[in-house]
């Protein structure tokens, strides 16, 4: 096991915690800001000394993955079936997603931009959790990772997601994905690690405990 598995487990962990917020969101319209908002502050951390530090840290990274971790435990592992399909399907969609936007350098250079001016609007607001940075973040998917030909298709419970603040908190939480999904790649991260080195991960995974 090498210490490159531990980062990537990292990046696939914020991955699937991604996938399953936006899947517990959509159905009920609710989310553990506690699981949300180490996800949300990724997405403004461009110069970070490490891959924990991205979420939080070497002794807060742990427990602010935690949602992640336990369901890429059970995806890789032999509790596959228990995890939600939609989760699941988000994961994938997320990284093929961003292997989309990799190839694009002139929208990866638009995202920057708008990342540069988001975390300025930050240090007007007490969190990244303030709807007017959701929106922020919400506007940027929009503008961006809206108009390439694959897009990830969101189920749920309608009521919910035609509420802008829900529906802003969805595209907020799929682009926090698409950084993990970045982030994993950059890692040296593939799809079909997910099958094939299911084993390294695991063992990686499990050191981290």
């Amino acid at each position: 096991m090498s210490s490159r598995e531990k980062e990537q487990t990292i990046a696939l962990s914020a991955v699937f915690q991604a996938a399953e917020l936006v899947s517990i969101l959509a159905k009920t319209g609710k989310v553990d800001n506690a699981s949300l908002q180490p996800l949300l502050d990724s997405i403004l951390m461009l110069n970070a000394g490490s891959t924990e530090d991205i979420y939080g840290g070497q002794w807060d990274c742990q427990s602010n993955l935690a949602l992640g971790r336990r369901i890429t435990r059970q995806a890789l592992g032999k509790e596959r079936s228990s995890v939600n399909p939609d989760t699941l399907r988000y994961a994938l969609s997320l990284i093929h997603l961003e292997n989309k936007l990799s190839k694009t350098p002139e929208m990866l250079s638009q995202i920057g931009q708008k990342i540069t001016h988001i975390e300025q609007k930050k240090a007007h607001y007490e969190s990244v959790l303030h709807e007017n940075m959701l929106a922020s973040i919400s506007g940027m998917y929009q503008d961006t990772l809206s108009k390439l030909p694959f897009r990830i298709q969101v189920h749920g419970d309608s009521r919910f997601l035609q509420q802008p603040q829900i529906s802003n908190q969805v595209r907020a939480i799929l682009m926090a994905g698409i950084r993990a999904a970045m982030l994993w790649r950059q890692l040296g991260g593939k799809r079909w690690h997910l099958i094939f080195k299911r084993k390294a991960l695991l063992n990686a995974l499990e050191s981290r405990n």
